[in-house]
């Protein structure tokens, strides 16, 4: 098999939670280049996953001026993921960059346009798309089950679960809190179940209500008031140009009992789903009102049928097939663009008080 070499700009959290352990299981994958502004995470990264000859970097452009590497994981802050992947695409890598795709629309925009000028793959790390119950949930809905889904909601709510470390509570860098960290991904999964990608407009609530309090009871321990610079819940009323309803939750600390993340709810003319007890699907068959539960622990997808695997993993080999074979990934950057641009919107609307119009 052709070794694919690799190299990943950011060694924080996310690089080593899900991108580098994930990309390890693959054969012929080689992690040959490390990047990170803090040296020693780039040397531990390189020691435990790298090759015994991987470099280490601190500045990003030196590493993609070897032409030897083919990909590039950029797994930064959210303020860094425009600027480095469209250098990245411009010195001929392919990019995976960590979701949310941009800190701003702009920004966004500016990669979708620089993977076209290129002609570079670029695709953007929601991971979601690929569990088993989003899997059977897509094909549901491409053979029509559910009819025409004109109403969802975007579930991405934590009665108390605040990152503590790493910058995530820096508005400057990250661009916001609940709603750009796991709102992204409940809103992503909810557009790609649609299809539907025609905004026509939104309106929106930002709160930060909880996030100067102290004895949190959060799990990751107390937050500091003094650093909390992002709203603590955030919520979307989206209306799409063929008059379909999306209403999008999202909090990292909310006094609700009703919590759930990377969830979504679909109602259709023909039926409807969610995943609050698992993946559960309703409609009337025989004049009777049905709910089905599928049975998701045996069997696969398509691309990996039987492979046992977790969702991370198979987005990697997913991902690492769309290169190698010249196919498009699963996670298209004008789709994960519509989604930045919803996002942006409700943040805009809640500042301003008004209706974004699309």
């Amino acid at each position: 098999m052709e070794k694919v070499r690799i190299g990943i700009i950011g060694c924080g959290g996310i690089a080593n939670g899900k991108h580098m352990p994930s990309l390890k299981k693959i054969e012929n994958v080689e992690m040959v280049a490390f990047c990170d502004i803090i040296k020693e995470r780039a040397e531990k990264a390189a020691k435990e996953y790298g090759t015994p000859d991987a470099k280490v970097y601190t500045d990003y452009k030196e590493l993609l001026a070897d032409e030897s590497i083919r990909i590039v994981h950029v797994l930064t802050p959210n303020r860094e993921h425009a600027c480095i992947s469209i250098d990245a695409m411009k010195a001929g890598k392919d990019v995976m960059c960590e979701k949310p795709m941009a800190k701003t629309a702009a920004d966004a925009r500016a990669m979708v346009a620089a993977a076209k000028e290129t002609g570079r793959k670029l695709t953007i790390g929601y991971q979601n798309r690929f569990r088993k119950d989003s899997m059977y949930l897509k094909s549901a809905c491409e053979r029509g089950d559910l009819g025409e889904i004109y109403f969802a909601k975007a579930h991405a709510l934590r009665r108390r679960g605040v990152p503590t470390w790493g910058v995530f509570l820096d508005e400057e860098k990250q661009g916001g809190g609940p709603l750009i960290d796991i709102g992204t991904h409940a809103l992503d999964l909810t557009l790609w179940m649609m299809d539907n990608y025609k905004v026509k407009s939104v309106k929106g609530s930002v709160f930060k209500k909880l996030g100067d309090q102290t004895e949190t009871g959060n799990p990751w321990g107390d937050w500091k008031p003094e650093e909390f610079t992002v709203e603590d819940s955030a919520f979307g009323f989206i209306q799409m140009e063929n008059g379909a309803t999306i209403i999008l939750e999202s909090s990292w600390a909310l006094n609700t009992l009703d919590v759930g993340e990377a969830q979504t709810s679909l109602c259709g003319t023909k039926g409807g789903a969610d995943m609050k007890d698992g993946l559960r699907l309703n409609y009337v068959d025989l004049g009777r009102q049905n709910i089905q539960k599928p049975d998701l622990r045996a069997g696969g997808v398509a691309f990996f049928d039987g492979a046992d695997m977790n969702e991370s993993e198979l987005e990697a080999r997913m991902w690492l097939d769309a290169v190698l074979n010249d196919k498009e990934p699963l996670v298209k950057p004008e789709q994960a663009l519509v989604v930045t641009e919803i996002l942006e919107a409700i943040y805009k609307s809640a500042a301003t008080g008004k209706q974004i119009d699309f």
